[in-house]
């Protein structure tokens, strides 16, 4: 009985052992098998990565992305809320090297619009929540400036400064961007309407290290101090711009006035959909 107890003993250490040393082969398959997966992961990775910017246009898009960046994760507190005037002379460490976007003829769009209000909306709906509409926000205007084929120059809190190459594309896709904030997403309508101010002009401007100057800048952003929210207005140079067929209806001129600042005076115009 003793002698067939020590055979069992053996027998069942035996299979122990064995057992064990195939649960150790097996854990070297499988940790073997994830480093594999992971360098794999690793390789798919990188080759989706896109690769380093290697033109202005790129870079642009890269270093607007940072900028962008580094005011949401900021916080609005930490950030001071620019209006248009602010942003025609703002600057960063980071602006993007945009692609020239000027027409043949030299000249180019400016497109500047911010949310009006947005100080008291922001006391209203505090930090977090502001943020989180202006990304709404920002997800709308960016939307609409890529279909038109727009350069976002710069921004500032909730102030956009963009180009075009031609002023029907900067007011189509103004008209869009007032179109889709009349038809808020979720979080726009629960949280209020977001209105947008818009003003658009097109002349010669100078082009220096990434951003435009010069007094067809600052034209453009008079008119956008003009505008009321959920208006788009724009130059009597725009219209100048416009082919006859141009899918854009411009509306209501005002009698020639003076802009702050700016010799001479101007006429603007109301910027529609077409009739």
């Amino acid at each position: 009985m003793t002698v067939a107890l020590g055979i069992l003993c053996v027998i069942l250490l035996l299979a122990v052992v064995s057992l064990a040393i195939v649960v150790r082969r097996q854990q070297g398959d499988l940790a073997s098998q994830a480093e594999h997966v992971e360098q794999l992961e690793s390789d798919l990775a990188a080759a989706l990565r896109p690769p380093p910017a290697q033109n202005p246009t790129e870079r642009a898009i890269s270093r607007v992305i940072r900028t962008a960046t580094k005011v949401r994760e900021q916080g609005i507190t930490g950030v001071i809320q620019s209006t248009i005037e602010d942003l025609t002379a703002w600057a960063s460490e980071e602006q993007p090297e945009i692609v020239h976007m000027a027409a043949p003829d030299g000249t180019v769009t400016i497109f500047f619009s911010d949310i009006e209000n947005s100080t008291q909306l922001n006391a209203r709906m505090g930090d977090k929540t502001w943020v989180r509409v202006l990304e709404a926000h920002d997800q709308v205007l960016r939307s609409r400036i890529a279909q038109y084929r727009g350069q976002v120059v710069k921004t500032a809190g909730d102030g956009f400064m963009v180009a075009f190459r031609d002023a029907e594309a900067a007011c189509r896709a103004a008209i869009g961007i007032q179109s889709d904030l009349r038809r808020p997403s979720d979080l726009l309508r629960r949280h209020g309407k977001v209105r947008v101010r818009i003003g658009i002009h097109t002349g010669q401007v100078v082009a220096k290290d990434g951003d435009y100057f010069g007094e067809n800048v600052a034209l453009a952003a008079r008119v956008a101090d003009l505008a009321s929210g959920g208006e788009v207005l724009c130059s009597d140079a725009v219209r100048e711009s416009l082919d006859a067929d141009a899918q854009v209806g411009l509306v209501d001129p005002t009698d020639p006035i003076e802009l702050k600042g700016l010799p001479g005076q101007y006429v603007v115009w109301r910027v529609v959909p077409p009739a």
